[in-house]
């Protein structure tokens, strides 16, 4: 009986391919079961892979855990990190592809914001949660803040500073991240990201009214 037959993946595959496998069976698991309930053998049974391979790529829980929140945070961060790079965007378009990011269907989806919501829920893991993400949401912040301080140059918004509305914007994120978690037949990854959007439309009228 072939690997096929009993629905156990090929024997043979890249070791980035496995690791990939593994941490995608991980947030599988844990938007199911939660942290505490991920085990090793759980993420194995979940990649249809053996606990030989998961304990060859990672060896502890703590690590496939870490390489998992790892993966996340840097697959949010090369989406929006794509348009800052671009020179025919300016700020607003620039601020806007950041907030598309923050709404992609690969970022905000409920099996992945409960595994962000399982690292912010457990106290034991809010730590490594910090150590590993707290660069990029800074990085995020501090972008965000700036794309805020060029559009209130260009438009001359009274009573506004970049840090203000990039702080508004983080809280709203969460928030609404939350919402969609918790309560999905009432708030849609759309209708976030629209509220998102008239937040700035009040802020920024010129740039997004």
């Amino acid at each position: 009986m072939d690997d096929t037959e009993t629905g156990k993946k090929p024997r043979t595959a890249p070791p980035e391919t496995r690791r990939r496998q593994l941490i995608d069976a991980t947030v599988s698991s844990i938007s199911k079961h939660g942290i505490s309930g991920t085990t090793l053998t759980a993420v194995t049974r979940e990649a249809g892979l053996s606990l030989g391979l998961v304990n060859f790529h990672f060896k502890s829980k703590e690590a496939l855990l870490s390489e998992t929140l790892k993966f996340l945070a840097e697959e949010h961060r090369t989406l929006w990190l794509a348009a800052l790079t671009r020179p025919d965007l300016g700020p607003a378009d620039k601020l806007r592809a950041l907030i598309d990011a923050q709404f992609h269907p690969r970022i905000c989806n409920r099996k992945k914001l409960s595994v962000w919501f399982a690292f912010f829920g457990e106290a034991r893991h809010r730590k490594s949660y910090r150590a590993i993400t707290s660069e990029i949401d800074m990085e995020r912040q501090e972008v965000c803040a700036e794309l805020c301080r060029q559009i209130i140059g260009e438009g001359g918004y009274p009573g506004l500073s970049g840090e203000g509305v990039a702080l508004t914007l983080e809280g709203l994120f969460d928030g609404l991240w939350l919402n969609i978690l918790m309560y999905p037949a009432k708030f849609s990854r759309e209708a976030a990201h629209g509220q998102v959007l008239s937040y700035l439309a009040l802020a920024f009228p010129g740039h997004f009214g």
